[in-house]
Formats: structure tokens, C-alpha cells, sequence
């Protein structure tokens, strides 16, 4: 996924965001190694201090271990967990665009199609 940097979520928690729903869609299992903070901050070109925060949430919520000599591994029944966390994400996001929308005057109904045609839009 890539990185925002205008978006008023923080780049470290979009970072989290994105290895939280890989986690949760299964693209990481528990043992496997997630890329290292070099690898992740020249891949989406941040600070290396930034996705150390973004990895230091990640291990705060249980998603994943920091495993000496090896890096970084996605914990045991990390899955669940993420999808809880991917859901509250995704919760936040709603409760954002909600209250922007509200505040720009659009209606309950507006609101409703501009999400509907979003969804339907997103499989193509």
C-alpha cells in the first residue's frame, strides 16, 4: 500500500495499518519475517525511526516479535488480533470521513452513495 503523506493519519500508522491487514489477510503468517525498518523505509522512501515506531506499535499489540539474530516475525494467533485492529482502523477512518462529510453539508443519503460507489469501484 502506499504511503499518504498528506493524509492526517500518521505515515507510522499507516505503516502499521498496512502490515496489520497483511497479517489479517493471511499475505503474513505467524513465523514469518516481515521486512526489516531498512527495507520498509527505502521501499516507501520515510525515516528509519518512523517505521521503528510503526514496528514498536505492532509489537505493543501482540502482532509481532522481535526475534534476536533473525528480525522482525509475525506472533503466534497474530491473526485474530489484527483483524480486530484492521476493523477499528477502518472504524477511525469511517468516523473521519463521516464527520468531514457532515461538516462539507452533504446528507445521510449523499454519504451512502459516495460509499457505495466507492465499494463498487474498488473491484475493478
Amino acid at each position: 500500500m502506499p504511503i499518504e503523506p498528506s493524509s492526517p493519519v500518521p505515515i507510522f500508522r499507516q505503516l502499521a495499518d498496512d502490515i496489520r491487514s497483511g497479517i489479517a489477510a493471511g499475505v503474513y503468517r505467524p513465523g514469518d519475517l516481515i521486512p526489516s525498518i531498512r527495507a520498509t523505509a527505502l521501499q516507501h522512501v520515510v525515516n528509519p525511526n518512523t517505521v521503528q515506531r510503526a514496528y514498536e506499535l505492532l509489537e505493543r499489540e501482540g502482532l509481532i516479535l522481535s526475534k534476536k539474530g533473525t528480525g522482525m516475525i509475525v506472533a503466534p494467533d497474530s491473526k485474530a488480533a489484527a483483524k480486530n485492529g484492521a476493523a477499528g482502523a477502518i472504524r477511525a477512518g469511517f468516523d473521519q470521513t463521516i464527520a468531514g462529510a457532515k461538516a462539507a453539508g452533504l446528507s445521510r443519503a449523499a454519504i451512502d452513495r459516495l460509499y457505495r460507489d466507492a465499494w463498487n469501484d474498488s473491484g475493478k
